[in-house]
This record gives C-alpha cells, sequence and structure tokens, in this order.
C-alpha cells in the first residue's frame, strides 16, 4: 500500500512538475517567436498589432534591409572581434589567475592577500565616472579594448575555476612533481584537460558577457562605425531615424522602405543578433551541470 501511494504521489510530482517546466519553456520561447513573425509579416499588419505567433502577409523585406544596411554588418563584426578577443583574454586571466590561488596557503604564502583584492573588487565595483576616466587616460576610448580590457578579470569565474581546481586530485599533482613536471607542465597538462567542463561553462558565460553588452559600447565609442552590434541596435531602437543617416539611397532601397517599418526592421535586426547566441549554446549547454556544480563544491 505504502509503495502504491509512494508511486502514485511521484506521478502526481512528475505531472506538476512537467507542466511547470512546460510552461516555463513556452514563457521563453514565445517572445522570440513573436518577434521572428514581427519580421517577416507585412508591415501594415504589424503596424496595426494584428502579428501574435504566426507571420502575416510573409515578406523577408527587413530582412533585405539589413543586408542593405552596412552599419549593421560593421557593428557585427565588432562584436565577433570582441567575442573573440574578450573570451580569449578572460579564459587565460581566469585560469592563470585561479590556480595559484587554488593552492594552500603553505604553497603560495601571498594568496590570502591576493585573494581578498579580489574579493574586494566584487564588492565595491567602479563606478562610471572613474571607469571612463582610466579608459580615457590610457587612450583607449573608440578602439576594441576599450570594451575587453575593463572587464579582462571577471572574479566570480575566478572563484568557481578555483573551487574546480581544488577538488581535482592531489595525487595526479604530487605525482607529477615526483617526476620533476613544473607549475606550467602540471597546469596545462593536467589541470586544463581535466577542467575542460568548467572552461566551457565560463566560456559560454563570457561569450554571452561580450555579446549582449551594450553600454560600455555607449560611453566610450565615439565613432558610429567602432560601435558593437547591441549599442548599435540600442540605438536605433531609441530613436529608429538614426539608421536612414548610415544608408546610402538606391532604387533597391526605396522598395524595401516601402515594404517595411520601424517595427519590422528592428525585429529583423534583434533576431538576426540572437542567431550567433542560439547556435553556441547547445554545444556548451551539457558542460552546465558538471562545470557549475562541482566548481561550487569546496573540499
Amino acid at each position: 500500500m505504502s509503495h502504491h501511494r509512494s508511486s502514485f504521489g511521484r506521478k502526481i510530482f512528475m505531472t506538476v512538475n512537467y507542466t511547470i517546466m512546460i510552461i516555463a519553456s513556452l514563457l521563453c520561447f514565445l517572445p522570440f517567436l513573436n518577434l521572428f513573425a514581427v519580421s517577416v509579416s507585412d508591415s501594415n499588419v504589424v503596424a496595426a498589432g494584428q502579428v501574435a505567433f504566426m507571420p502575416i502577409g510573409f515578406n523577408t523585406a527587413a530582412y533585405e534591409f539589413i543586408m542593405l544596411t552596412s552599419a549593421f554588418a560593421d557593428a557585427f563584426f565588432v562584436s565577433v572581434r570582441r567575442v573573440l578577443l574578450g573570451v580569449s583574454l578572460n579564459l587565460i586571466l581566469i585560469v592563470l589567475t585561479a590556480y595559484p590561488l587554488s593552492k594552500m596557503d603553505s604553497k603560495f604564502k601571498a594568496r590570502t592577500f591576493y585573494a581578498w583584492f579580489f574579493f574586494f573588487t566584487m564588492l565595491f565595483a567602479p563606478s562610471l565616472i572613474p571607469s571612463f576616466m582610466v579608459v580615457r587616460y590610457l587612450g583607449l576610448l573608440d578602439s576594441i579594448w576599450a570594451l575587453v580590457l575593463p572587464g579582462a578579470v571577471p572574479v566570480f569565474s575566478v572563484v568557481v575555476m578555483l573551487n574546480f581546481f581544488r577538488n581535482l586530485p592531489k595525487s595526479l599533482e604530487e605525482a607529477a612533481h615526483i617526476d620533476g613536471a613544473g607549475h606550467f607542465k602540471i597546469l596545462f597538462s593536467i589541470f586544463i584537460p581535466l577542467s575542460k567542463p568548467a572552461i566551457a561553462t565560463l566560456a559560454l558565460f563570457s561569450i554571452v558577457g561580450h555579446w549582449n553588452a551594450w553600454f560600455d559600447g555607449m560611453i566610450f565609442m565615439n565613432t558610429p562605425a567602432n560601435l558593437p552590434l547591441q549599442s548599435y541596435l540600442q540605438t536605433i531602437v531609441v530613436n529608429p531615424a538614426a539608421i536612414m543617416r548610415v544608408v546610402q539611397p538606391s532604387e533597391e532601397l526605396a522598395r524595401i522602405l516601402m515594404a517595411v517599418n520601424n517595427r519590422t526592421s528592428q525585429a529583423a535586426q534583434l533576431f538576426v543578433a540572437m542567431i550567433p547566441i542560439l547556435i553556441i549554446y547547445p554545444f556548451l549547454q551539457k558542460y552546465f551541470t558538471t562545470g557549475l556544480v562541482i566548481g561550487s563544491v569546496k573540499e
């Protein structure tokens, strides 16, 4: 009887659990579906507010408009450069910082000082004006480095990585030391290969962070051609007329403009901007559980 009750109660729990997860998934998916439907619908129907989740009057004029807008392509490649540089720099500095901080105080006597030094930056992040002044006086304004260097060492990621390193078997490191391996040999031959789940997880965090960042581009970039994609999209969403100042007039453009409006063009550009993350995420998602759960457990 108790087994029957247990099985019946578990069925109810699983039914409720699946129902909640399906509803939550739909709440996350439906905005993307609406954005796509708006981007490929007739502009008059969109202006009337009649588009929900299915396209009405299907056309691709909004995406043709993107192809004719060089500013979108320029901003897209600025973001690609930012992700490549930023993620590479983040991962290198995360690993090189976390490795010594994962050692005991007896092996790295200054560990406590540096640990508190990095922890302090988590509690008291620099405000806007000091950050802007540092970037300005270093001569980084209006360059890709202004988007990459200020956040080069994400301290939260360092904490996750050092805890992951601490949970690796100590016997492997001791055996390597006995064989004469130095710290760099141990790091690159043992620690990094065993830490692929954590590295992949932190890489995804870094990719999403750099790709979605827009505010730093607004304050550090003076030239429109140097704006990253999200800063460019924020500009055209707030001020749709700004896009027309960077588009070369032509007969083809005039034809397309008759078939689009601000909402359809914005929806198309926002949807295209999400595609790289949507492509990358499934390949790294499988590392989430291993990377974060193990990385958050201390000995």
